[in-house]
């Protein structure tokens, strides 16, 4: 009889981890918010209306009133209004929300950048 070589096979299994994008979790997060839909709204309309827009303008104002900052000023507003008004789904208004909230940041930052100028307001 001859002589039978058995291999033995052990199979290792190794899960991979699988990644998604922070945007993808992020879209994801946004879903889950629906039910807070109001909320949302409540808080992109009067929060970003109310407070993030009146900073805005007014660091526009007291750093030499440059005209090529209002409409971005404006504009970031009237986005996030617009997309609320409209009753488009949180998967939506929240990513508009937080790059209005930026634009309105990068304004400021722009203008901090650019210094104070409380006479040329008055001219």
């Amino acid at each position: 009889m001859g002589i039978t070589i058995q291999k033995t096979f052990t199979p290792s299994f190794q899960k991979q981890k699988i990644s998604t994008s922070w945007w993808n979790r992020f879209i994801a997060w946004s879903d889950k918010q629906e039910e807070n839909r109001f909320g949302w709204a409540a808080f992109a309309i009067a929060g970003h209306g109310c407070v993030f827009t009146i900073i805005t303008v007014a660091m526009i104002l007291f750093t030499g009133n440059n005209f090529i900052f209002w409409p971005f000023a404006i504009g970031a507003m009237a986005v996030c209004l617009i997309s609320n008004l409209a009753a488009m789904p949180t998967r939506i208004t929240i990513p508009v929300l937080f790059f209005s909230v930026l634009i309105d940041l990068v304004i400021i930052a722009l203008c901090l950048m650019n210094g104070f100028d409380m006479a040329a307001s008055y001219r």
